[in-house]
């Protein structure tokens, strides 16, 4: 818990650092900071501060921030309103020893809400109008941080009670249509974690540009990712209810001819560490136009609380088996005229879980319509 708190608190001080360099930067953006200075005073060998360590690491961190204003065209503004819409999606899908391969997905959330933002600062708040006056208790909490150089993503779920089964196979002979759309309430699943990635081209690529407005991309162009990750997931199947359902919607001679027996309760418990590797492109396709998608595939070490009777993990318990893909994929167009703007963004988590008698597969993300403009012009 400790690692993982320090280094929560190291990616959120990178980006308000950067954030607040990135709000002045462009080819005036060693004047503006030095003018608005205090000069230190000299040392004691008569040498300029210029000559310091602490100014070559200024000199860094300036280079490091600076962007080409010839594809990036920074924000002139200090304060942003938006109107969104935001919809979440998810889907599970698990697959036995015996064959039986099984898909569930909750209700789609449909949310509305405003935002408003203060340079690098954006909040806002969202109604889910998919569930007024019904009962839900699934829990969602997604944060999406982008800046030049640094991007984290942050997400918490819980399921609710809505979910429905999409698909069920079984084999050739036997027609499982009759149950797809039937609810199930035997499934129950948590995740929380984190994305925390670097953009190699950060002078001329424009992560902000394609997903929170602050910039605008005037050139096309691309970016190497590297990053890492870390997930906590909880998974549990009632096997013994979805053989009721079964047998409801498809008849107890063909449950009993297909279904494993030895699967009364399914738990999976796991913590995922990865290492990340993508490539983004920002497509201007158009004046104010811009496209992006990127793709970031994640070698992804997952250790199951079931793989041995350590409360925590130790070298003893590695297992070159527990090593499997996951990715994370994200796609936004918008129209941007530094003024006004209007677009729509998505973001897709894909992870998988495979031992020798079960695998999952599990995907969410979300798809937000969003409009909005810029306000409070920035002191030249």
């Amino acid at each position: 818990m400790a690692l993982r708190k320090y280094i929560f608190i190291f990616a959120f001080f990178i980006l308000q650092v950067q954030q607040v360099y990135a709000a002045n930067s462009g080819d005036n953006f060693s004047d503006s900071i030095v003018s608005d200075s205090t000069q230190l005073p000299a040392k004691k060998c008569g040498k300029h501060l210029k000559n310091s360590f602490l100014d070559r690491l200024y000199d860094i961190a300036k280079d490091f921030s600076r962007i080409d204003t010839n594809y990036i065209e920074p924000q002139h503004y200090n304060y942003a309103f938006m109107l969104q819409n935001t919809n979440t999606y998810e889907i599970y899908r698990l697959q036995t020893g015996k064959n039986m391969t099984v898909t569930f997905k909750p209700d789609l959330n449909v949310k509305f809400g405003p935002y408003f933002g203060w340079r690098w600062i954006f909040l806002g708040y969202t109604l889910d109008v998919s569930h007024i006056g019904g009962s839900n208790n699934k829990h969602e909490f997604d944060v999406s941080l982008y800046s030049n150089q640094i991007g984290l993503d942050v997400f918490y779920r819980t399921s609710g009670n809505d979910y429905h089964i999409s698909n069920l196979t079984l084999d050739k002979k036997n027609d499982t249509r009759n149950i797809e759309g039937a609810s199930f309430s035997g499934l129950k699943s948590s995740i929380r974690g984190f994305n925390l990635y670097y953009i190699t081209n950060h002078h001329k690529f424009s992560y902000p540009a394609a997903y929170s407005q602050s910039t605008c991309q005037r050139i096309s162009a691309g970016s190497l990712l590297f990053g890492i990750g870390y997930t906590s997931q909880k998974l549990s199947v009632d096997w013994e209810a979805l053989a009721e359902t079964m047998n409801k919607y498809l008849g107890k001679e063909i449950t009993e001819s297909v279904f494993d027996s030895s699967l009364v309760k399914g738990e999976v418990n796991y913590d995922d560490l990865s290492l990340q590797f993508g490539y983004g492109y920002n497509w201007v396709f158009a004046r104010n136009f811009l496209f992006n998608a990127s793709l970031s595939l994640a070698l992804a070490y997952k250790h199951s609380s079931g793989d041995s009777d350590h409360k925590s993990f130790t070298f003893r318990d590695f297992n070159f088996d527990n090593f499997n893909i996951d990715g994370v994929a994200r796609f936004g167009i918008v129209w941007n005229n530094t003024k006004w703007y209007i677009g729509s963004s998505a973001i897709l988590h894909a992870y998988n879980y495979h031992k020798s008698n079960f695998y999952t597969n599990s995907v969410f993300g979300s798809l937000n319509f969003y409009i909005g403009f810029n306000f409070g012009h920035k002191k030249s």
